[in-house]
């Protein structure tokens, strides 16, 4: 099936739901349209436009906090690493994925030049795109470094959030960080401020809600943490504070397995009701009205298709499925690093980083994405990362409250991305 002669993408998709319908896509009817529809679609559109006339995807959407701006619940994130990538954006947009992340540092910056030689093409969709991006910069010399080389490479004027990344401790969150984000947003350059985080969230969280002055976190957030009293917490106490809230790394570490008999009834209650483990994961985590969207790198048509299949789909995840996940995730706890490198670090002295090697190994193995592990793993200093070889881990192994080996897992860091 081939697109329209208008050049409208996936014309039968659009055609099912418009806006002013109360028709219902289904996740099967989704995807089997989408596959029919096939590529030869996507890459008409891109040179005949769809216009603001013909009919959309509905994409659900939910506030940003107290910003008074709607993101929709599916965020693409920003892995342009191929020569489909702007058919990928293009779709996504087609879509209504209009919330897009990435980063100063993603792919050595290919991942930012490439959303600008896509708004190059499509000026018109800029106003469309809530753009997020992030500086690695930790003085507001370098962030401000940062956020003009980004501006340049996707060729726009101004970025919706802009983002601290990986704040670990609320001692990062100073006074020049808010005035440098004041002054930015008085220029135009910025239009919101917030942060990253991946370790000790849960206080970086807290202590946000407090100041005033940040508009969105993204954290990593899925059926393994959201149910902890920490993250409530924290989750409560910036939805208070009208944080809008972005959840990340929402797999929780890789597909459901089929060795224990929990396992068992999740793959087989997904199967049953047409989803795949991923797509469910997904869905628990939209079941928390705090979280505004879910962001998760699709960088190809077939996990936006699948992703997008969820979102779009209105059937529930049902209070027995939670629990089923909740119980996987206590009887997996070893397998999954929570974050909380408070604790474990600073029983090695704090000399190892304890919560970046678990992430990497994470890239490597649940994403599949070698390279990137290895790229930052190996940034670490070689003084650090030979000094993990002959390092004692069982103090941390000891405080862990997930209870990892972490000691066999730093040496299969060595191995597996030196």
């Amino acid at each position: 099936m081939q697109g329209s002669s208008s050049g409208t993408l996936l014309h039968p998709i659009s055609s099912m739901i418009m806006t002013d319908s109360k028709q219902t896509l289904s996740r099967r009817d989704f995807l089997k349209t989408a596959t029919a529809a096939g590529a030869a679609s996507i890459i008409a559109a891109l040179d005949n436009p769809v216009t603001a006339s013909q009919p959309q995807a509905v994409m659900p959407t939910r506030p940003f906090g107290k910003t008074g701006i709607d993101v929709p619940i599916l965020s693409f994130g920003g892995s342009l690493n191929t020569s489909l990538s702007m058919l990928v954006l293009k779709q996504a947009v087609q879509w209504g994925v209009t919330h897009w992340d990435t980063a100063n540092s993603y792919m050595g910056g290919r991942s930012e030049t490439g959303m600008g030689k896509y708004f190059e093409k499509f000026p018109s969709d800029r106003n469309r795109i809530f753009l997020v991006s992030k500086t690695h910069a930790w003085d507001t010399d370098g962030m401000s470094q940062d956020l003009d080389l980004s501006l340049e490479r996707m060729r726009t004027d101004y970025i919706d959030l802009y983002l601290m990344h990986s704040v670990s401790s609320s001692s990062e969150l100073t006074r020049d960080k808010k005035a440098w984000a004041e002054k930015k947003k008085a220029e135009g350059k910025i239009r919101l401020f917030g942060f990253s985080t991946h370790s000790n969230m849960e206080a970086c969280m807290l202590a946000a809600a407090g100041l005033g002055w940040i508009d969105g976190i993204m954290m990593s957030y899925n059926y393994r943490l959201m149910h902890t009293d920490d993250m409530q917490r924290a989750t409560d106490a910036c939805t208070a504070a009208g944080i809008g809230l972005t959840a990340m790394k929402s797999q929780g570490g890789g597909q459901v397995k089929t060795d224990s008999e929990t396992e068992l009834k999740l793959a087989g209650r997904f199967l049953h009701k047409g989803f795949t483990d991923a797509q469910a994961k997904l869905k628990a985590v939209w079941e928390h009205p705090n979280i505004a969207t879910i962001c998760t790198e699709m960088p190809n048509m077939t996990l936006l298709m699948s992703n997008v299949a969820a979102a779009m789909d209105q059937t529930k995840i049902s209070v027995r499925d939670l629990n089923l996940l909740r119980q996987y995730a206590r009887e997996k706890r070893s397998d999954y690093c929570s974050g909380c490198t408070r604790i474990c670090q600073p029983a090695v002295a704090g000399s190892i980083p304890i919560g970046d090697v678990m992430r990497y190994l994470m890239y490597a193995r649940s994403y599949g994405d070698r390279h990137r592990a290895r790229t930052h793993f190996q940034k670490i200093p070689l003084p650090i990362r030979r000094r993990m070889a002959s390092t004692d881990f069982s103090p941390a192994e000891k405080k862990c409250p997930q209870r990892m080996a972490i000691g066999d897992l730093m040496r299969q860091a060595l191995m597996e991305l030196s």
